[in-house]
């Protein structure tokens, strides 16, 4: 299956505006924006025939040519990165059996995420979009149940059936357990990483539907694949001891840093 990868990035987010060009400092010492450290990430997938970055400014575009990366100019129209995926699969003339959306606000992406979730993809013929999700142990849960109780969104929580189908997603804990679990106890909680396989003709409808009531009032792009009968394929993935979070909020960038310096990542 050929691969493309496609990173979007816009600067006027609502919660975190110029996000994508956040520096953020590993265990070098050394500063990279958050976009070209996902433009790195991406570049250690293997099986990918072709990296581009999506965005509609300027900023990040000459941000992006300036650390060697391909970028694709797409509208300012888009309300999430599927939209603004699907315009530059187009734009490059499609072709690809699989577009990966990997969103340029998860740096810290292992590349067997991504390698995975092809291959989940590749198997279950009947899926038109697959997502990772990873088990989360005591400590992220109670990351996640203290985000929400200030009032900030941590991470986006999933649940699927037992053939690994979506039922749902959620930027509140769900499912909901009255339980207590220690830090490296693992919990019933699956935390929704932030990357989609997409097969190409369910990506192209994509921006012709409307959007939903669920998709507006979550925020989350993949609730408009379910609200159309659109099956997710849910592709569990494993840490590794590889400690995995997105820049949600200011806040997450000394977590971040935190993590880079004791994973080594430079």
């Amino acid at each position: 299956m050929s691969v493309l990868i496609v990173i979007p990035a816009r600067y006027a987010s609502t919660r975190y505006p110029g996000k994508p060009l956040v520096g953020l400092t590993g265990a070098s010492g050394q500063s990279r924006s958050l976009i070209e450290r996902s433009w790195r990430a991406a570049g250690e997938v293997a099986g990918v025939d072709r990296v581009v970055v999506a965005t509609d400014d300027d900023r990040i575009r000459e941000a992006s040519e300036a650390f060697g990366a391909e970028v694709v100019m797409t509208s300012s129209d888009w309300v999430n990165g599927t939209e603004r995926c699907a315009e530059a699969h187009a734009a490059l003339g499609g072709g690809y059996e699989v577009v990966v959306n990997l969103q340029g606000d998860a740096p810290l992406t292992p590349h067997w995420f991504i390698e995975d979730l092809v291959a989940g993809l590749r198997a279950a013929p009947q899926a038109e979009i697959a997502t990772p999700v990873l088990r989360c142990d005591g400590a992220t849960l109670n990351g996640f149940l203290e985000d929400r109780k200030a009032g900030r969104v941590g991470g986006t929580t999933a649940v699927f059936d037992a053939a690994r189908h979506a039922l749902y997603f959620s930027k509140e804990v769900i499912p909901f357990t009255s339980a207590t679990y220690g830090a490296a106890e693992e919990t019933p909680v699956f935390h929704h990483v932030g990357v989609y396989a997409y097969r190409p003709a369910a990506l192209a409808a994509y921006p012709t539907w409307p959007v939903g009531p669920l998709e507006r009032l979550e925020g989350l792009e993949q609730l408009r694949f379910m609200e159309n009968g659109r099956q997710v394929l849910c592709v569990e993935v494993a840490a590794k001891g590889r400690h995995f979070w997105e820049l949600n909020n200011p806040q997450d960038v000394p977590k971040l840093e935190k993590m880079m310096v004791q994973m080594g990542v430079e």
